[in-house]
Parts: C-alpha cells; structure tokens; sequence
C-alpha cells in the first residue's frame, strides 16, 4: 500500500459497512459509567468494554472485516499472519468463522497461554507456527510462507479494511452515547485501533478530543508525529506487548496525525498499578495495553475535571502467570523496591550486622543471593530490599556508607537489572 494515503481513505461509510460485516460476528461491547473512577477524577468517566469482546479484544474486528472483504480467489490458499497475541486470536476466530485455513505465525517465545487460545479459536481451521524468537523474526518467516504458499496475508494495522473494522469501537460508541463526549482516550500501538475510531470521531463527533496512548517505552506514534515522518525506534520495552512496535504503519501515521489532538506516553510502571487496582477494586481483568487508557487520567486529570470521558479497555488478554512481574514493576515504580549489589566482609556475623545496623524497622528483604568466595576479604551478594515508602531509600543508602559497605544500586542499570525481571 502507497505512503501517500490520506484520512479520506476511510470514511464513515466504510466503517459503517464493516459494522454490517460484523453484525453477527463481534459483540456489541458495552459503554459503561465508571463510578469509582468518576468520583475519583470529578468527571463523568465510561469505559468501553472491548475487554468484554468475544476474543478479549477488540482485534477480531479488523481481522474478520479483512479477510471477508478479500476476494475468494486469494483466499483459495488460505490466510497468514503473525502475531504474539491478539492479532493471532482475531485471524484464528475469523478463520473458524470463515470456514478457511489460516497459518499463524507466533515466536517461540510465546507464551503457552496464548498459544492454546489461538487453537482453541481456531479449532482444525488453524495451524500454529513457532519460529524466531522475536516478532519480527516471526513476521519475516509469514510473509516468505505467505509469498511461497500465494497466500492472503492479514496484517495487523495497516490496512484499510483493517483499519475499517477497528473503526465500529467508535460507531458503537457514539450510538450508545446519549450525551456530548469531551474527552476520548484510547491506546495507541500500530495505530489501527485508533486511525479507525478517529477517522469516525472526526466525522461524527469533531467536537470530541482524541487522545492517543503509548507506553513511555515504545513511543513510536508520538515521536513520528513530531518529526512529521514515520520513525522507526532502534529500542522499545516491549511489556506492552498489544501496544509496544517499533515502527506504525504508514496508512494508520496519516490518518492519525490529522485525527488525534495528541499522543502521550504513560509509564510501564504505572500502567502496572492500574492493571492491580482494577483487579483488586472492581474484579476486572484488563492487560496492559487495555489499562493504558484508565492508567493516562492522572495526566490528563486537571482538564476533565467536570467533563465526560471515554476511555477504551481494548483487552483483557493478560496470563496470570505475569502477575509476580506486574507487581514488581508497580513496585519499583513507586519507588518501593530497590536492588543491591553489596560486598560484605567474609567473616562470620557480617550479614547479622547488616540485618541490624543497616535495615530500617519497616525494610524487608525479598531477594538475597550469595555465594562465598575462596580466598578472598569480600563477597558478593545481591539483595532485594522493599521498603514502607520512597523516602525511606535514603536513609537506608547512608546507614550502608556510615558501615563503610561497597555496593552498587542496581534499578538503574539495565544490564544488571534485566537478569531479576
């Protein structure tokens, strides 16, 4: 598809007619009033519950327009895509639905959990391919299958009809809405999702602002908009795993610069804490690319104040086997938690020491590792120390200084601190 494709590619009567498509294929999710958020923010906040989608997200909207409007003759050998999550799940169900073979591509390193719900979407429709062990490893493997197989290949964003299906989020929203929506804030990876929902704010509700969210380690919409061109990040923290790219799409980068009125980032940290909140306070399930827009209120929360807010939950995706990470994470964000190098004399008593001269009464230790070194004054040991709150980290540091103890902060190092998380 050219660069040169505008906003006028997809219109209102595009996504009005793959609302048609997916009539009887994708739920009608609903918009909900949030009234702990609300009372929270002193705005009238909504959720838009794609969480609650058929597949847990609101993928199988594009994927499903996609494939139904490709021409059989291209079908004739089937569909491919790739994917490490909800893209994946959307093909699979749409292949199921379809009653055509698809061929998923998913790195090895995929997580069992996702695998198995591609296959259970999927059933006998579907075959699983795990190969490379990152994404684009697997997105290079799918297009030479696809190309070797003359296969349609189903991309993730970047595509008009793609684009079109994720663009029925927003018509079910303003036809759910019996009132003037200020504020709509919704996650940003590829820019499907939100070139789709945009295109149609822009028609039917231009009064509305958009807001885009990026997680502050792949910011790759925000930065390519302020440069004018697309950027492609050398780096991204990839967490966030339904909204972390590298590099947009080109159709999606032209439509959104034109519809959204920003793109901000919120940490991997923070988007941790929400993702716990609402698990703990209202017993739902969002993963972090569907917390993000809950999770961007506190940086918007002087301008809603009195105003009405939809925020898109895109998915509830999230294994629950990422807890213990998503509760470290939270933790070190909040200043909480702390790792240490420290070299401690090898002599008897000198832990017992450090336990009583150097802890404060509230600090506790949740990870210790040592090893004794022969023949050496000093040994290395790593420990994990979580705290009662962040200006404790202080103090904690001198009482170490006043010991004469050698050590070293590890948060702040990427290459030490990738090994504990």
């Amino acid at each position: 598809m050219a660069d040169t494709i505008t906003s006028s590619t997809i219109s209102v009567a595009d996504i009005d007619q793959a609302a048609i498509t997916l009539k009887d294929i994708a739920t009608h999710t609903p918009l909900i009033k949030n009234h702990q958020l609300s009372e929270e923010y002193e705005a009238d906040i909504w959720l838009k519950r794609e969480d609650l989608q058929v597949v847990r997200s609101y993928k199988i909207r594009g994927a499903y327009n996609k494939i139904d409007h490709t021409p059989a003759e291209e079908l004739k050998n089937g569909v491919v895509c790739a994917s490490a999550g909800n893209h994946a799940q959307g093909v699979a169900l749409a292949c199921y639905k379809k009653q055509i073979h698809g061929t998923i591509f998913m790195p090895v390193t995929t997580p069992e959990q996702k695998v198995k719900q591609v296959k259970m979407f999927g059933k006998e429709f579907v075959t699983v391919v795990l190969e490379g062990d990152t994404f684009d490893d697997s997105f290079a493997e799918a297009k030479s299958f696809c190309d070797e197989k003359n296969a349609a290949f189903i991309p993730p964003f970047n595509d008009p009809k793609i684009i079109a299906g994720q663009g029925t989020v927003g018509k079910e929203i303003l036809d759910d809405s019996s009132f003037d929506i200020d504020y709509l804030l919704l996650p940003v990876g590829g820019g499907g999702l939100s070139a789709g929902v945009g295109s149609y704010f822009a028609e039917k509700s231009p009064r509305t602002k958009l807001i885009g969210i990026e997680p502050e380690g792949a910011p790759a919409m925000k930065k390519s908009i302020e440069l004018g061109e697309i950027v492609k990040l050398d780096e991204i923290d990839k967490f966030v795993d339904g909204a972390a790219v590298q590099k947009v799409g080109s159709i999606t980068f032209e439509i959104c610069k034109d519809v959204l009125n920003r793109v901000i980032t919120v940490p991997e940290g923070k988007i941790c804490g929400t993702i716990l909140k609402m698990y703990n306070e209202q017993a739902i399930v969002v993963e972090p690319a569907g917390a993000m827009s809950i999770t961007a209120l506190d940086s918007v929360r002087e301008e809603i104040k009195g105003k009405t807010v939809v925020c898109i939950v895109s998915g509830s995706n999230n294994d629950i086997t990422r807890t213990p990470e998503i509760n470290e994470r939270w933790l070190i964000y909040q200043g909480l938690k702390h790792y240490f190098i420290v070299d401690f004399p090898q002599r008897a008593g000198a832990l017992m020491e450090f336990l009583r001269d150097v802890l404060g009464p509230d600090d506790d230790i949740t990870y210790f590792e040592y090893s004794k070194k022969t023949n050496r004054e000093l040994g290395p040991a790593l420990i994990g120390l979580e705290i009662k709150q962040k200006e404790d980290l202080l103090p904690l540091v001198e009482r170490m200084k006043a010991k004469n103890l050698n050590f070293e902060y590890v948060n702040d190092q990427p290459r030490l601190y990738r090994f504990l998380t």
